[in-house]
């Protein structure tokens, strides 16, 4: 992907421990660092390596990445 490439803003986030998935909206100029799944509760934060919660249980990794910025900052 191209810096002239709109990226998408849309990511289904899957839970690694129950398997529930949700289709999101993703921030473009933050990184979701927490996220609670809505069906067992858990808190997801990134995994090593990530810079937030879509660029590891997404669909799509976050506009930044996409857009290959890099995530810079982090929101709660």
């Amino acid at each position: 992907m191209t810096a002239a490439t709109t990226p998408l803003l849309e990511s289904v986030l899957t839970c690694p421990h129950c398997g529930h998935a949700r289709r999101e909206r993703m921030p473009t100029d933050a990184c979701l660092f927490f996220y609670e799944c809505e069906q067992c509760k858990v808190v997801l934060h990134p995994k090593a390596g990530d810079c937030c919660v879509f660029c590891s249980y997404g669909s799509v990794e976050c506009p930044p990445v996409q857009m290959r910025r890099g995530c810079s900052s982090r929101s709660v």
